[in-house]
């Protein structure tokens, strides 16, 4: 036993998180290791995550998928982005669209001639007259084009609607036989090694005792490993994020095929609406101590677009993270090591960023503590990132018709997001730290989306005379409209890339 490199990996759990983690590994770590993934068929998965984000297509070519087939499998569409309803104020609607908005100029970014363009002229086009993604999400327009010719500005840059747990299985059949052995089974004990207290291994419900030297929990909120057998704590954000509970219901399909996510702001919480290939996916995400699960119920079906296909499926979940995603030789991935509300789609990138900064780092046997140390700082930065951006969506209200929105509009907030929303209010200036998952112009178009308006611009944007200003916006609408209409409808694009639209 002198070699200290792991040989046997042990996940508990599978749904996304398992499986993404298993076939990412597999691929990763070729035959050198044992991946070992224990699931119940008895225990469910919450499978609500039926959104993503454009960084899910990196796991897809790392894995060699097929974008065609996957979506036919999960009964998949397109995101172009999520359009935000009432956020703001009632009657408001503005779209965090993906891609790039605009083209930068010399040292100003593009949002800065935009600036100083409406406050010359307050009639002036609005800030995703400038996004191709906007602009084909208007129109319900969809395809992957990934540059525009005879163009500077960028292509359409999306992510995917699915069913989760299709997903999940779609993963799991794509494995190499051999790579990854299933044991079906529960956990009810975890043994733990004298000493250091690192996991030996788990012995489950029909007696087998399974070995291991590096374990990975996936197992949901019950955090069985990070949490049962080695109590790591765990950090709630609920003052913060005060929305505690959610129901889930999906509905026939009908009407528009959207390329985008729909966050409509209720009461107390918000509703998403999610358009796959044979059903729509909704929700509503409410706080319980401002509604009863009666009236969000109630709530949540009066706005459903089409008939309902089943009962409202209830979660109860607690905002926040584990205070070490890492603790020992047990590493939480998924609703293991927090969790954050889906409003932004987050939760699947979540577990591949977990993922992807594991192999960067992959032990030995000893799990050295500076290692482990300077992952949990990582994943710490860019869940309170997270943590910041959604945060935002509450805190940039004007709304004061329930008792809810009073409450967010009034609250404390982290001094990181205090000084982000102050700089830009003061400047107009917005600076992305380090590898934070949300971009300059995804901050832009929430805090303009919300009403959050810039005293200034920054003072390059003033080198262009008035005629130069007007030219250089007139001609990205203008690429940007061309470009758009190059497009077919996102329902056509659907049927044709992946076949039938019902199942």
């Amino acid at each position: 036993m002198n070699d200290p490199r792991i040989r046997r990996v042990v996940i508990v759990g599978g749904g996304t998180a398992g499986w993404m983690t298993a076939a990412l590994l597999a691929q990763a770590l070729g035959p050198q290791r044992d991946i070992r993934l224990i699931e119940s068929s008895e225990i469910g998965v919450v499978g609500v995550g039926e959104a993503t984000i454009p960084q899910i297509r990196h796991i897809n070519r790392f894995l060699g998928i097929d974008e065609d087939e996957l979506l036919r499998a999960v009964h998949g569409t397109y995101k172009l982005g999520v359009q935000l309803n009432d956020f703001g104020r009632l009657g408001d609607s503005y779209l965090h669209a993906f891609g790039d908005i605009g083209l930068p100029l010399g040292l100003a970014p593009f949002h800065h001639y935009w600036l100083r363009s409406r406050r010359e002229n307050p009639n002036a086009p609005g800030l995703w007259a400038y996004s191709l993604n906007a602009a084909a999400a208007a129109e319900n327009r969809f395809a992957p084009l990934e540059t525009v010719p005879d163009s500077p500005i960028g292509g359409v840059r999306y992510a995917y609607h699915f069913d989760a747990s299709r997903y999940a299985q779609y993963l799991r059949e794509r494995i190499a036989p051999g790579a990854v052995r299933r044991t079906e089974g529960k956990v009810v004990n975890v043994h733990l090694r004298a000493g250091d207290g690192f996991i030996e291994s788990l012995q489950l419900d029909n007696g087998e005792v399974v070995e291991g030297d590096f374990f990975i929990d996936c197992s949901g909120f019950r955090g069985l490993l990070i949490e049962g057998a080695l109590n790591t704590g765990y950090e709630n954000w609920q003052h913060w994020l005060p929305c505690d509970r959610a129901l889930a219901v999906p509905s026939a399909p009908g009407g528009p095929m959207r390329p985008y996510t729909q966050a409509s702001a209720r009461t107390a919480g918000w509703q998403w609406r999610i358009p796959l290939r044979h059903r729509v996916g909704n929700g509503h995400v409410y706080c319980s101590r401002f509604i009863s699960d009666d009236e969000a119920a109630a709530q949540l079906l009066e706005n459903l677009e089409t008939e309902a296909l089943d009962d409202p499926r209830p979660l109860r979940f607690v905002t926040g993270m584990r205070r070490q995603a890492w603790n020992r030789n047990c590493l939480a991935l998924g609703l293991a090591a927090g969790f954050m509300e889906p409003l932004e789609s987050t939760s699947i990138h979540l577990v591949q960023s977990g993922i992807n900064r594991l192999l960067a780092m992959f032990p030995d046997r000893h799990c050295e503590r500076q290692l482990v140390d300077e992952y949990n700082r990582q994943t710490r930065f860019e869940y309170e990132r997270v943590r910041d951006f959604l945060i935002l969506h509450y805190k940039a209200t004007e709304r004061t018709d329930t008792p809810f929105w009073q409450q967010c509009g009034a609250m404390e907030i982290p001094p990181s997001l205090a000084r982000r929303i102050e700089l830009f209010r003061r400047t107009g200036l917005i600076f992305r730290e380090a590898d934070e998952l949300f971009t300059e112009t995804g901050w832009l178009q929430v805090l303009l989306g919300q009403h959050i308006e810039p005293e200034r611009h920054n003072p390059l944007a003033d080198a262009l005379t008035a005629e130069q200003l007007d030219g250089f916006l007139a001609d990205i609408r203008s690429l940007v409209g061309r470009a758009k209409n190059s497009l077919p409808a996102h329902h056509e694009f659907v049927a044709r890339a992946g076949g039938s639209l019902a199942a």
